[in-house]
């Protein structure tokens, strides 16, 4: 009878790489807010996913890019923090990279230093020729040692299996750490908040997305006078400037109105009951520096 197998392992890459997709289509279930937007991930999300003999808990790390705020240097530490404590690491690159750049270069200076079991993980393979995939490999082959190199297409679900088999390769043998119904270990609080996020990167203006943190202040749940079970939720966009807040709000309303339904749309199907969603808007100049906030979005 094979052995059963668990461990730890880190998502790491630049930022707009496709790590929370690939951790979704790891998972099988939306664990982590995906847009086109850069430094969509903020915070260390830990994501688990059983399998017949195996149990491997995924830590997905915000996108290493050039800090600009106290939040951007807190970001870049946690993902770097990441590496510490685990048993293998997926580093997330594009297969449309013509080079190894700057960010690329600077996470392979960090993963020498770790001395982990390493995997590259070449993502969106639909966008590249097989010709062009086999040069890139061969420059990342160059500098590195990697324990295997997997072209995917997280978007399409393409090589997630191959994935699979090449990380259980590296784990040692042990017990399950979660239960096998989990497949996080994020509070349904933080879920709803990441959830409102998401739609407001999707649907608001490029300037406005990395000014703004979303807070719960309120969630409960009632009985309707039908029986029918709800979640009264109340929460807080916190935006950087009033130019910001308008926006956030729109003509009317229009805009709020617009995220708060496609939140509560998602978070209906991901909680399977019916949500009362309200939203506010608040400025906060300096959130990015406060450390209070940052808190939330350090490695515990």
């Amino acid at each position: 009878m094979e052995q059963f197998r668990s461990g730890f392992g880190t998502i790491i890459g630049r930022t707009n790489v496709g790590k929370s997709t690939l951790l979704n289509a790891l998972v099988g279930e939306k664990v982590a807010i995906a847009t086109s937007k850069p430094q969509t991930t903020r915070n260390a999300i830990k994501a688990i996913v059983n399998r017949e003999n195996s149990q491997i808990i995924f830590i997905d790390t915000p996108g290493i890019h050039k800090p600009k705020s106290k939040l951007g240097e807190v970001l870049n530490e946690t993902a770097f923090q990441s590496l510490l404590d685990i048993d293998f690491i997926l580093f997330v690159v594009e297969a449309d990279s013509r080079e190894i750049g700057k960010g690329d270069t600077l996470i392979l200076d960090r993963l020498k230093e770790a001395h982990k079991n390493v995997i590259l993980v070449i993502n969106k393979t639909d966008l590249i020729k097989k010709q062009e995939l086999l040069k890139l490999i061969e420059k990342f082959k160059n500098i590195y040692d990697f324990k295997a190199v997997v072209p995917i297409s997280a978007i399409q679900n393409k090589g997630v299996d191959e994935l699979f088999q090449e990380i259980e390769n590296l784990l040692p043998e042990g017990p399950a750490y979660y239960d096998k119904e989990e497949y996080t270990d994020q509070t349904i609080r933080q879920l709803t908040e990441e959830i409102i996020r998401e739609k407001a990167l999707k649907l608001l203006q490029d300037e406005v997305p990395h000014g703004i943190y979303v807070e719960v202040t309120k969630m409960k749940k009632r009985k309707t006078l039908e029986k029918e079970e709800i979640y009264d939720v109340e929460a807080t966009v916190f935006c950087q400037r009033n130019s910001h807040k308008g926006i956030i709000i729109g003509k009317n309303g229009s805009m709020l109105k617009k995220i708060g339904t496609y939140a509560r749309q998602d978070l209906e199907k991901m909680f399977g009951t019916k949500i009362n969603l309200q939203l506010w808007v608040k400025v906060s100049e300096n959130w990015q520096e406060d450390e209070k906030i940052l808190k939330r979005f350090k490695l515990e």
